[in-house]
């Protein structure tokens, strides 16, 4: 079973599609997850994490 839903190419992106993007391009490290109920996404979530560059040995 294909569960891969391809839009077809002349139809407008869903609303969601856009604020994934917005979540995406800011993001250095971090994960974006899409909650799906219904068949639709109804939430986007956005962990954002800060790295520390490594402690130096010398």
């Amino acid at each position: 079973m294909n569960t891969t839903a391809v839009p077809p190419t002349n139809s407008v992106p869903p609303d969601w599609l856009a604020l994934v993007r917005e979540k995406v391009e800011g993001l250095r490290y971090g994960v974006v997850q899409l909650v799906v109920h219904d068949g639709r996404v109804t939430q986007i979530e956005r962990t954002e994490k800060t790295r520390l560059p490594g402690a130096r040995t010398e």
